[in-house]
C-alpha cells in the first residue's frame, strides 16, 4: 500500500490560477508569467513581501471533495495546484523549480480572519494548514503540466 503523504521531490503542476481581487476563487489559466520578487503578473497578491505566490496540493483539494465540497483547483485562492508533491511537508527556505521558475517557500499555512465559503459549506478548509506561500526568485512562464522539482533545503 502506498503512503499518500510520502515525500516526493518531483511532481507536476495541475493548474495555474490568478485573480485580480483578493479573497475570491482564482481563475485557471493555460499559462502565467512569474515576475522575479513580485509574483504572478496580473494577480492581486503580486508585489513585495513573503506571500507573492500560493501553492496547494491537489491531494488536499481531494480531501475537501471527500467531505462534500464542490471545489476545483484555484477555489482556495491558490496560484499553483500541484500533484505528487507533499506541499504541507515543505519547509520555510526550501526551493522549488518549475521549468525556468524558482520559488522559495516563505510561509506555511495562513490565518483566516473569517470562515470562507468552503468552510461554510463543509465545516473545514485545508488552505490554512496545508497551503504554503513562496516568493519568486527567478521569473518565467509556468503552464499546467509543467514538472515541479523540490530542491534540497540548502540548494
Amino acid at each position: 500500500m502506498r503512503n499518500t503523504r510520502m515525500k516526493q521531490n518531483k511532481g507536476k503542476v495541475v493548474a495555474v490560477s490568478v485573480s485580480t481581487k483578493r479573497g475570491v476563487p482564482k481563475t485557471n489559466k493555460p499559462e502565467v508569467l512569474f515576475v522575479e520578487d513580485s509574483g504572478i503578473e496580473g494577480d492581486a497578491h503580486a508585489g513585495a513581501g513573503i506571500r507573492q505566490v500560493s501553492l496547494l496540493a491537489n491531494e488536499s483539494i481531494d480531501k475537501m471533495r471527500e467531505k462534500g465540497a464542490d471545489v476545483r483547483p484555484g477555489a482556495f485562492g491558490e496560484n499553483i495546484t500541484t500533484e505528487s508533491i507533499d506541499i504541507p511537508g515543505l519547509e520555510i527556505g526550501q526551493r522549488l523549480n518549475i521549468g525556468q521558475v524558482c520559488l522559495e517557500i516563505t510561509k506555511i499555512g495562513k490565518e483566516c480572519l473569517k470562515p470562507c465559503a468552503i468552510y461554510d459549506q463543509v465545516g473545514d478548509c485545508v488552505m490554512p494548514r496545508e497551503g504554503v506561500f513562496a516568493r519568486v526568485l527567478t521569473g518565467g512562464v509556468v503552464r499546467a503540466g509543467d514538472k515541479v522539482e523540490v530542491l534540497k533545503k540548502d540548494g
